[in-house]
């Protein structure tokens, strides 16, 4: 992989993800929508998320280091000034002391071992990881955003199912108030109804309670500082049928997970170093061209050159030469124990998948109709006289337990199959 991929789909995807929608981007100032679909919300998410931003920061910073480690040694100037008569001593030529002498000094550092070409190998290394680790977190934070959408849609469908079963059960009172006034029911009916409505009437604020819980968290997903209270996410749960094959999956995640990629190319940044602390173990060379302006009897003006270099008798650069051999072998079990965990992964969230959709497709057969035409059934019977209250408390529980278990398979299969784009890689890589 080169070492621009990383950066390169982060911009395409950023840039894929807007023109997908048909929508500009909001200028600055502008107030942030109210209602967004889901991959509206994406996009938001990974152009505002503060979290998103302080990492995206790593990617200049990486560049930044490039252009230190392409930069040569500074030449170094010396300059000396010798035989100053500060103590008054009569410094003459005659008396062989003086008059002052200058010299100025030029030096330069030669590196041995291509050093520089180690250090700009190991920072587009280090680049090319940070590029790979910002798309890794556009794909949780993606992933993230998707799966709190998903609980936002569940939340406004169990308080519409709260909404309905206490509509039902007003309706229940207000017909009971009547018939008690009229001296057709005992009272105790009437109080028996009152109480199962102040049970749902709990049930209608506690779903409340987990839609807003719901919606601020997506919105502190998008990085919005102010939470609206009145934001939605519109849109429905994820219903397409997909053909998966594990194996193809397994294919998928390893061909092009961004987290596996970084790991990959973690090891070249490794090889990298260790070649720099190769070449630093070998000593640099210094030269230098002195002038030398000299008084007295000669009067002599000459110039010298001068040759430096440490003799490496005892530090080599031994240990962080070694310390750079065990990373680059660490590095590579790494990358291998990422690729079992990406394994394991895929295969959860395929189990998780076919489990999810086993289960909607049950619920959503016969034994949705059948509760739902139990419950009209014994609420006609129960309005009639002809069936009891506990009859038609117990209709309704189980009408309601199965609206709130088909509420729960949809989004699981829907949460499957964003867990599958994003263990796979597809979210981030289209």
């Amino acid at each position: 992989m080169k070492a621009t991929i990383g950066i390169v789909c982060c911009s395409a995807f950023l840039g894929l993800t807007a023109l997908a929608q048909g929508q500009a981007l909001p200028a600055p100032g502008q107030p942030a929508p109210a209602a967004l679909t889901i991959d509206q919300a994406v996009d938001e998410a990974l152009r505002n998320n503060l979290d998103l931003m302080a990492e995206k920061q790593n990617v200049p910073v990486a560049k930044a280091r490039e252009i230190t480690a392409a930069l040569r040694p500074n030449p170094t100037l010396i300059f000396n000034w010798d035989y100053l008569d500060w103590l008054r001593r009569g410094l003459t030529p005659q008396n062989s002391a003086g008059p002052s002498e200058f010299s100025p000094q030029f030096n330069y550092t030669w590196e041995r071992g291509g050093k520089r070409e180690r250090r700009i190998d190991l920072a587009t290394a280090v680049t090319s990881v940070a590029e790979l680790r910002l798309l890794d977190t556009m794909r949780q934070l993606g992933l993230a955003v998707r799966l709190a959408c998903v609980d936002f849609l569940l939340a406004r469908e169990n308080v519409d199912l709260a909404q309905q079963n206490l509509k039902v059960f007003n309706d229940i009172v207000r017909v009971n108030e009547a018939k008690v006034n009229a001296g057709d029911l005992a009272g105790v009916e009437l109080i028996r109804t009152r109480v199962a409505q102040q049970q749902l009437q709990n049930a209608v604020a506690q779903a409340n309670l987990k839609l807003q819980t719901a919606r601020n968290t997506i919105q502190q997903l998008l990085g919005r500082n102010s939470k609206m209270a009145d934001f939605e996410v519109t849109g429905s749960l994820r219903s397409d049928d997909m053909v998966m094959v594990l194996e193809e999956m397994k294919k998928q995640a390893l061909a092009q997970r961004p987290d596996l990629m970084a790991t990959r190319k973690d090891t070249d940044r490794a090889k990298a170093d260790a070649n720099l602390q190769q070449a630093i173990g070998k000593p640099d060379v210094t030269t230098g061209l002195l002038y030398h302006n000299q008084y007295g009897y000669s009067n002599g003006r000459t110039f010298g050159v001068m040759v430096s270099m440490p003799l490496p008798v005892y530090d080599r650069n031994q240990g962080e030469i070694a310390r750079a051999q065990r990373e680059m072998t660490q590095t590579q079990y790494r990358a291998k124990a990422l690729e079992n965990a990406i394994s394991t992964e895929v295969e959860n969230s395929w189990q998780q998948y076919s489990t999810a959709k086993g289960l909607l497709d049950r619920i959503r057969g016969e034994l949705l109709n059948q509760a739902r035409q139990v419950r009209d059934i014994t609420e006609f019977s129960y309005r009639r006289g002809e069936a009891s209250l506990l009859e038609f408390l117990d209709a309704e529980r189980t009408y309601n337990d199965t609206m709130q278990s088909y509420n729960d398979a949809r989004a699981d299969y829907t949460r499957s199959l964003f867990l599958i784009d994003a263990v796979t890689g597809k979210s981030v890589n289209p």
